[in-house]
């Protein structure tokens, strides 16, 4: 299964004010095996205009702390017709564009959207592809890495 990385967990693993154990958590299984995991094109904008915005040096957090994690390993996904078929079903169930093609991406994998967004999550909770990691991390990232 791939875990979807949303750009609320990369501003957990940079931000002081906004540290999570989840977060924290979703780093290490991240750095020990990289290709569990997946992200649109679009995490690297959002979390890089994120930084722009609450973070006193964000080009080189950017540079030095999120591109090195994701070009590891981390499955980089396009905006495809499925994706964007996916998004607008999304779209049409209440969630935002970028949140809808986080979890397109996410059903379209077989996989689980990790994100700090509750409202999202409790939007789309009965379709089965996100997990609000204010509450909890998904089966699977809690264990071990074997």
């Amino acid at each position: 299964m791939k875990f979807v990385l949303d750009a609320s967990v990369a501003i957990r693993w940079l931000v002081r004010k906004e540290q999570h154990p989840h977060a924290d958590a979703i780093r290490r299984r991240l750095l020990g095996r990289p290709s569990g995991f997946a992200a649109p094109e679009l995490f690297l904008y959002e979390t890089f205009s994120v930084l722009q915005r609450i973070h006193p040096q964000p080009l080189k957090v950017f540079e030095t702390a999120v591109l090195p994690l994701v070009t590891m390993g981390v499955l980089r996904y396009p905006m495809t017709p499925g994706i964007s078929k996916r998004a607008q079903a999304y779209c049409a169930l209440g969630l935002r564009g970028y949140d809808a093609v986080y979890a397109a991406l996410a059903e379209e994998l077989g996989g689980i959207w990790l994100t700090f967004d509750s409202k999202a999550h409790r939007t789309i909770e009965a379709r089965g592809v996100s997990c609000d990691l204010n509450a909890a991390l998904p089966p699977g990232l809690a264990e071990p890495i074997a």
